[in-house]
């Protein structure tokens, strides 16, 4: 009988080897049956199995749905204030103490061996899944077929079909498994390359099963967050008040100074004390200096490393402190922001003015947002990288 750790192994070993070679032998767009046949010559040549390969094969269908999905994410165009607002409900909070309450053996399990402190990992569970209850309706072997199959970034997906083989070989993933439109699986919403290489059998069944083991998503979500760099048990983010007199240039995410040094120019914390004083941070202010404020320390990244957008990372990081006892943020009473349409307007002059602003989407990611600032400063106004009606008429 074969030794499910040694294949396990054998097959995580030969997958790591596919993405480059898949480059080549199966390249994005044309036909969908064509493309289907290259990926699986390349898997055969990764020594994948037979017939995990036919059933991918067999199963994977183009769904424009979620090429629907892939290129309208207006999610990201909302602000920090909409998102949030939206995002943290006082069921989900009241759901994440039960949690803590109900698992409180694996979390600390997990904060022990990973050190990733709980309210994390179930921050990440509430906004990814509900704790659980929303998983996905996709087949994921289309989704991701779909996906690598499409020209936009079929370079992000590729290698995650060869890791759903071979998670399909392992018998940790069914050829009719489904979750999110983008691929990803169960409560933790993780890539089948990312489950391949860190999924932890934490309830010790012998599978690693994210959709129906609450242990096993648990510790995975906490390894995954610590191959990201995650500090054990340091902090991430701190609701600070911060006096009128800070130089606003000298805030955003490309900018850290040691807490002494917040410290001196007008940063406090809203409940509690600062980090130490040695400890490096940035000043984040998601809607300019008149609107909620942060401090991010350097856990802060991984919350970037989970989910690229703004708005995301920072309700993520920012629910995980409310699940840790913080209370609600300060609103403050940030300046008019820009509407979708004058977004893309900012965005095209900035580009004109030569700046990156990572493409013109209507979104303020980090690359719009540093461009905003360095306009800002230029033009010799507060430099808190909010853009305003006023920035705007002020390039124009």
């Amino acid at each position: 009988m074969t030794n499910p750790l040694r294949l396990a192994k054998a097959l995580a070993a030969s997958f790591m080897l596919a993405p480059a070679a898949l480059a080549q032998s199966a390249p994005c767009g044309g036909s969908f049956s064509a493309f289907m046949q290259n990926v699986a010559n390349e898997a055969r040549a990764q020594n994948l199995p037979e017939a995990a390969i036919n059933a991918v094969v067999n199963t994977a269908r183009q769904d424009e749905r979620v090429l629907r999905f892939d290129r309208s994410q207006g999610v990201f165009r909302q602000t920090f204030l909409e998102f949030s607002q939206r995002s943290i409900s006082n069921y989900r909070l009241n759901k994440g103490a039960e949690f803590m309450r109900d698992y409180r053996s694996i979390l600390d399990r997990a904060r022990q061996q990973y050190g990733v402190q709980p309210e994390v990992i179930l921050a990440f569970m509430a906004l990814e899944t509900d704790y659980g209850a929303v998983q996905g309706d996709f087949n994921t072997v289309s989704a991701l077929a779909t996906l690598a199959h499409d020209c936009r970034r079929p370079e992000l997906f590729r290698p995650h079909l060869f890791g759903a083989i071979a998670l399909i070989a392992r018998g940790d993933m069914s050829v009719n498994e489904t979750g999110a439109w983008a691929g990803e699986i169960g409560m933790v919403q993780m890539l089948p390359a990312d489950i391949l290489e860190l999924g932890v059998d934490a309830d010790g069944d012998g599978r690693v099963s994210l959709k129906t083991s609450i242990p096993d998503a648990i510790m995975t979500g906490a390894r995954l967050l610590a191959s990201h760099g995650w500090r054990p048990n340091a902090p991430w983010l701190q609701e600070v008040d911060v006096a009128a007199s800070f130089p606003w240039e000298r805030s955003g995410l490309d900018t850290t100074m040691s807490v002494n040094e917040l410290a001196r120019l007008g940063v406090s914390a809203r409940q509690g004390s600062l980090a130490p004083g040695n400890t490096q941070a940035s000043l984040l202010l998601p809607q300019g200096r008149n609107g909620p404020r942060f401090l991010a320390y350097p856990n802060y990244d991984v919350y970037r490393e989970w989910n690229k957008s703004f708005v995301y990372a920072v309700t993520a990081a920012y629910l995980a402190t409310r699940l840790g006892g913080a209370g609600r943020y300060n609103e403050g009473n940030p300046d008019t922001g820009l509407s979708e349409d004058d977004m893309l307007t900012l965005q095209r002059v900035l580009e004109a003015r030569g700046h990156d602003v990572g493409g013109v989407d209507g979104v303020l990611g980090a690359m719009t947002r540093e461009a905003v600032q360095q306009e800002q400063r230029r033009l010799g106004m507060p430099a808190d990288a909010w853009p305003t009606p006023e920035l705007l008429r002020a390039l124009r």
